[in-house]
């Protein structure tokens, strides 16, 4: 069985999976990052308070928190069934299993959620 999803789903990568995925320096993390494409992931909240200075652009910040949230909530276990039929595909390095891919990307979605909100909703965060 493969991996499919029917729809787009909103799956954020916490600031760690971020920093790691494109070998980010120190110095890398102290020049401008625009990042496209990011979905509701922790890395620009993380840095932002860091210091850092980033602007997301995606269209999913077209829509409200709520609905961003309710999205969120609704494709989740979707998503993790199908990575736990499909876990032998997957190279398990710094996330050893998928209680723990749930665990954090669920965290870092929930960090660009609290900081998300009050924004007003626009394609750029």
């Amino acid at each position: 069985m493969a991996f499919t999803l029917d729809s787009i789903v909103p799956w954020g990568r916490s600031y760690e999976e971020y920093v790691a995925m494109f070998a980010l320096t120190e110095n890398d993390l102290q020049k401008r990052i625009v990042g496209c494409g990011d979905g509701p992931a922790g890395f620009n909240c993380v840095l932002t308070r860091q210091g850092g200075r980033i602007v997301s652009v995606d269209p999913l910040y077209h829509f409200s928190r709520t609905r961003i949230k309710n999205r969120v909530d609704e494709t989740c276990r979707e998503v993790l069934e199908q990575t736990r039929k499909n876990q032998h595909e997957f190279i398990w390095k710094n996330i050893c299993s998928v209680d723990e891919l749930g665990r954090t990307r669920m965290q870092a979605m929930e960090a660009f959620l609290d900081d998300y909100d009050g924004k007003g909703g626009g394609q750029v965060y």
